[in-house]
């Protein structure tokens, strides 16, 4: 699952003690495990190596561009959604002849500037984005290739906000849509529409949906060559789950088991945009034990990160897997569980400084008994972690380390006051 592990009794992400980090460093901090990263992009490339296959990390999950690098080193290409997502690319040396990109609400600067790149693909949301790229790419003399995205009114069983792939989304096409959309611009001389684009939306659990969705675009694919357009590719999104508990989520391998018969005969290129099956697991927030306080019934741990930091617990109700970093032997988890009620263990709420009561990590969550100073590690953390960060309260944004084997370094530094207001004066 990740390179993070406890050796008698204290966490290790990959060979570094994560106490030296907090030490020289401070808390709160985001650990990235670079083996971690890179072993996840082996496994899907690995699974899905029957068929033409390019992955595109989704730089949205998580966009350091030290991270960016590194992944570009290793072959990846990246799934995008904004202008400054195509500069960080651009910035950390990926090759943009790799780069899907995604969006609503494309403006015609972003357009322009990802025209200019060369990207492989625009992935259209509506009728009037496609007339805007045309116009676009006539003034400026391009020739881009487009993606239609569709929508096959799938639901993942997921989050109310992280489902994009029901007829009721602000994304996307419907089905019955689509075979109109290339009715009226799928000839057109300008913008080449040849492919169809797929997202069910983040942190499915289950192989099935993506199944009924491949089934479904397959089918419209197969009527749109029947009435003479030419499709090349399946940008079949990301979404796929992360195990934010232990084996929560299915293997690259078996969603390709899945999905790679259904497609490998259809003549199509196949491209995905895993975000958080990649990068979840590949990262921890260290963060500090301030105060422990009773409350009524309650007993509540207060850490020095707060929802500013990582807001997918109040915003999604995520869970997060949370331990302390030293521990006994009889508290060293072998599992990461929702209820991990191991002897000794008590129910505490874990919460932030930030002044809302949604400033919340864990509810009613078993743990070993911590006191002021000590050190816990909240985990799968490195998707929609730092990238959904804030200055709210006033709040730096916390420092970004890269472990890499036994080394580590600082991959953004933790913002001082002045950073705060350095674009007011």
């Amino acid at each position: 699952m990740d390179y993070f592990t406890y050796t008698n009794g204290r966490l290790f992400a990959e060979g570094v003690d994560v106490e030296q980090i907090a030490n020289e460093v401070g808390t709160a901090v985001y650990i990235y495990s670079k083996a971690t990263f890179l072993e996840h992009l082996r496994k899907v490339r690995q699974a899905y190596s029957e068929v033409d296959t390019t992955v595109c990390y989704s730089v949205k999950a998580c966009s350091n561009i030290n991270i960016l690098k590194f992944m570009a080193e290793a072959g990846s290409g990246f799934d995008i959604v904004s202008g400054g997502e195509l500069y960080r690319v651009q910035q950390a040396g990926g090759d943009v002849s790799k780069v899907v990109y995604a969006g609503v609400g494309k403006t015609n600067r972003e357009i322009i500037e990802a025209l200019d790149a060369g990207i492989a693909y625009f992935n259209i949301e509506s009728e009037a984005e496609l007339e805007n790229l045309i116009e676009l790419a006539d003034q400026h003399g391009k020739r881009p290739k487009a993606a239609l995205r569709v929508n096959p009114d799938v639901d993942p069983k997921t989050h109310t906000y992280t489902t994009t792939g029901k007829k009721e989304t602000k994304f996307g096409v419907d089905i019955e849509r689509a075979e109109r959309v290339f009715a009226e611009f799928g000839k057109n001389k300008t913008v080449e529409l040849c492919a169809i684009h797929v997202h069910l939306g983040s942190a499915g659990h289950t192989v099935e949906p993506y199944v009924e969705a491949v089934d479904k675009t397959l089918a419209l694919i197969d009527r749109l060559r029947n009435s003479g357009f030419r499709i090349e590719a399946l940008d079949l999104g990301g979404g796929y789950g992360a195990d934010y508990v232990t084996s929560q989520s299915p293997t690259a391998a078996e969603y390709a088991a899945a999905i790679v018969p259904m497609i490998k005969d259809k003549d199509l290129k196949l491209i995905l945009e895993p975000g958080a099956s990649i990068a979840a697991n590949a990262a921890i927030l260290l963060t500090k034990v301030l105060y422990v306080k009773t409350g009524g019934g309650k007993k509540f741990v207060i850490v020095d990160a707060g929802m500013n930091d990582l807001i997918r617990p109040p915003l999604y109700d995520a869970f997060h897997f949370i331990w302390p970093v030293k521990v006994d032997g009889r508290h060293i988890p072998a599992r990461r569980e929702k209820d991990l009620r191991l002897p000794g263990t008590e129910v505490v709420d874990v919460v932030g400084p930030i002044c809302e009561s949604a400033d919340f990590f864990a509810k009613d969550r078993p743990m070993p008994p911590t006191k002021r100073g000590d050190l816990l590690g909240i985990f799968t953390a490195g998707a929609y972690g730092f990238t959904m960060s804030s200055n709210y309260n006033a709040r730096g944004r916390v420092a970004e380390v890269l472990v890499d084997g036994s080394n580590f370094k600082v991959i953004r530094k933790r913002e001082a006051y002045e950073d705060l207001i350095a674009l007011e004066k």
